[in-house]
């Protein structure tokens, strides 16, 4: 099933026509500003991501380095 231009045009007018070009502007400036914050929440996130990985990234080396250490001294 395909919309034509016109179909798209007609649905466009209807709906300009029933919420006026006011009400549309608002809507789509709340929803620009909602995406924005989303972008900034995601990308201040990341760094705490990474940050996260890292300790868990070290806390395992620690592990390794730990297991090492014992069988080391199990074979003595």
């Amino acid at each position: 099933m395909s919309f034509s231009i016109w179909e798209i045009v007609i649905v466009l007018a209807i709906v300009i026509l029933l919420f006026g070009t006011k009400k549309l502007r608002n809507v789509g400036s709340d929803l620009g500003t909602a995406l924005k914050g989303f972008k900034k929440a995601m990308n201040e996130d990341e760094p705490k991501k990474d940050a996260d990985f890292d300790a868990v990234e070290n806390k395992s080396d620690e592990s390794v380095d730990s297991a090492v250490q014992t069988k080391e001294k199990i074979k003595e």
